[in-house]
């Protein structure tokens, strides 16, 4: 039996050239025993095999990939940010395919810098993945063009590419706010206040759009001073409630269009044991315990990411068909505690 052991004072990796003076054999041989070439003399096997484990050596798959052209059983991710319990689903169901397909996963955050999207990415083709899953921060990706046409398949999940063609999966963001403020003015709920993050988000864009179908259909009148947006924590979120609760005619709804935002929002409704009626934009662990009631839209993020990611592996295949635009469905669920 083979003991590995180390080779006091080395500073480097050991190569094919250390292995092959070590065995007394070529370059070569050590090449075609480390790769499995049939018609190896069992002897010189022996021996490489014994120079491979007293030194060490580990073979550099990417390398040899890179020179052969074939492919490196490798995907890239990129996300906004790890730590988001969102991201971080997306993260382990496409690393639960990934396995499934014997494909190892890069994981890259872009912490919603454009820049550091693209730097990243081209980082990843670098390093000839066999394809990417993104999710973008920034809305051009025209330079990921020449990659594509070369054959590294790209999916694009919860924001769709900018000015590249590219299967996308995207939750029904405009569908879902649209059926949760079509229940809003269901029953009788015309002033309907809408907190966002940002319109330069594609996902804020759409929900928005939602609500406005909504307003539309039941003829409420869509007020610019009850839409507000900057509000990225739930501190924001419970002072911009505060203040649309002390105008003259205050809202009897609101909608917002995160959960960050919800957070805030129960906080500040709470506080006042408000009467006004909360719809939000995303489920969450910590929903069905917050002391207030509200509507959540409601989706599966392991379902888009494995869908995404399903998507990504049927074109490493070799799927050619045209781009792919798949929406994944929401629901309206009840959480919060009842009021007292």
């Amino acid at each position: 039996m083979l003991r590995v052991t180390s080779t006091p004072g080395r500073t480097r990796r050991p190569t094919m050239v250390d292995v092959a003076a070590r065995a007394g054999v070529s370059v070569k041989t050590v090449s075609r025993v480390v790769n499995n070439a049939p018609y190896v003399q069992p002897e010189l096997v022996e021996r490489v095999l014994a120079a491979v484990a007293e030194l060490g050596f580990r073979r550099n798959h990417l390398a040899s990939t890179l020179r052969s052209g074939q492919a490196t059983a490798t995907i890239g991710l990129l996300i906004e940010e790890i730590a988001n319990p969102f991201y971080a689903t997306i993260a382990g169901a496409v690393a639960e395919v990934a396995a499934d397909h014997d494909t190892m996963l890069i994981i890259a955050s872009s912490e919603e810098d454009p820049a550091r999207e693209q730097q990243l990415l081209r980082d990843l083709c670098a390093r000839r993945v066999d394809g990417l899953l993104v999710v973008p921060a920034g809305e051009d990706h025209t330079f990921l063009a020449g990659e594509v046409e070369l054959g590294t398949p790209a999916v694009f999940l919860d924001r769709p590419a900018g000015g590249l063609r590219a299967d996308t999966v995207l939750l029904d963001n405009r569908g879902g706010a649209r059926a949760g403020v079509r229940r809003l003015t269901a029953d009788g709920h015309r002033r309907i206040a809408v907190l966002l993050d940002s319109t330069s988000v594609y996902t804020m864009r759409e929900r928005l759009a939602g609500a406005r179908d909504a307003l539309t259909e039941a003829g409420a009148a869509d007020d610019p001073l009850l839409v507000r947006d900057g509000i990225r924590d739930p501190a924001t979120a419970a002072r911009v409630v505060a203040e649309l609760l002390d105008q003259p005619d205050p809202p009897t709804a609101f909608f917002s269009l995160n959960n960050r935002i919800s957070l805030g929002a129960v906080e500040e409704l709470h506080r006042r044991d408000s009467d006004a009626t909360l719809l939000g934009f995303d489920d969450f662990d910590s929903a069905r315990l917050l002391p207030y009631p509200l509507t959540v839209i409601a989706y599966d993020t392991r379902t888009l990411a494995r869908t995404a990611a399903e998507l990504l592996f049927r074109r490493i295949r070799g799927d050619r068909d045209a781009p792919r635009d798949v929406l994944v469905p929401t629901e309206l669920v009840a959480r919060g505690l009842p009021r007292r």
